[in-house]
């Protein structure tokens, strides 16, 4: 007999996903995981009860925080993945060819090893490229104390809840921006504005103060109910004036076709509706 998962993240709004057979239920030391099967999501991977990823419609998220800055970009050849312990972060990353290494730091290994037995259609093979060095570490911890630079930083977090409440701090923005290079680029997942608007608020008031080039874009994910999601942009470099067919350009140099992204999607996602826009300091 089937259940329903009720989410409750947002105080005066719930959404409920039909449970047709749970695969993994377990807590770690961090967090409770849970997987199970939806007939319209898939596998649908939740963390204390909280969607996170599914197979369905995970594309979209992972398209737009990789292929958006990594295009605009044009050079990159090192990302930091912080976050993303399931695995299609670098997934998408590890697409491009011209991509030579990638950092993801995830601080709970117990994700990583669910999720390569459980939810293998979102890391697509990824852990094993050779191009993917996996740390298991605090991602505050990690971008505080290191120095190693990177042409693109994706902040993959959970909500600022528990562990990720730390990545959504001034102190850590800064930290990211002194690990980019000259022209890098940091994005961040930052919720969904009409339902979180402190988030979006916040984060755009830090990337304000340190970056010369700052905003967010925007994308529809139907798991991630209440409107569109909001990534924040941050950069010092002019990756924000690429053309469409710049973009086209590098797509296609590339040799891959992505689901959801086209070079169009990306330059209209930077034009934000009103209610959005007011939420920029």
């Amino acid at each position: 007999m089937s259940d329903w998962l009720r989410e409750t993240l947002h105080p005066d709004y719930a959404q409920a996903l039909k449970v047709e057979r749970v695969l993994y239920d377990s807590e770690t030391e961090h967090q409770s995981l849970r997987v199970f099967e939806n007939a319209r999501f898939g596998r649908v991977l939740t963390l204390d009860d909280v969607v996170q990823t599914t197979e369905g419609d995970n594309f979209i998220y992972h398209e737009m925080l990789t292929h958006v800055p990594i295009l605009a970009h044009g050079a990159a050849r090192r990302v930091l993945i912080v976050g993303g312990g399931d695995g299609g972060m670098a997934r998408e990353v590890l697409r491009h060819p011209a991509i030579e290494h990638v950092t993801m730091v995830e601080i709970d290994a117990g994700v990583i090893d669910f999720a390569r037995h459980y939810l293998p259609e979102l890391s697509e093979g990824a852990f094993d490229d050779p191009r993917l060095e996996v740390v298991i570490a605090d991602g505050a911890d990690y971008m505080r104390g290191g120095s190693d630079t990177f042409d693109v930083i994706i902040i993959d977090s959970t909500d600022p809840i528990g562990p990720g409440e730390v990545l959504f701090t001034d102190s850590f923005y800064g930290h990211a921006k002194r690990r980019l290079t000259p022209r890098g680029i940091l994005v961040t997942q930052n919720g969904v504005p009409f339902l979180q608007p402190e988030e979006l608020t916040n984060t755009m008031r830090a990337f304000k103060a340190l970056f010369s080039d700052w905003g967010c874009y925007l994308a529809t994910v139907p798991t991630y109910a209440g409107g569109p999601m909001a990534f924040g942009w941050g950069t010092d470099g002019e990756a924000s004036e690429v053309s469409a067919a710049t973009l086209h350009g590098r797509l296609a140099e590339a040799g891959f076709s992505p689901d959801y992204y086209t070079p169009e999607v990306h330059k209209a996602a930077f034009a934000l509706p009103g209610y959005v826009a007011r939420l920029l300091p």
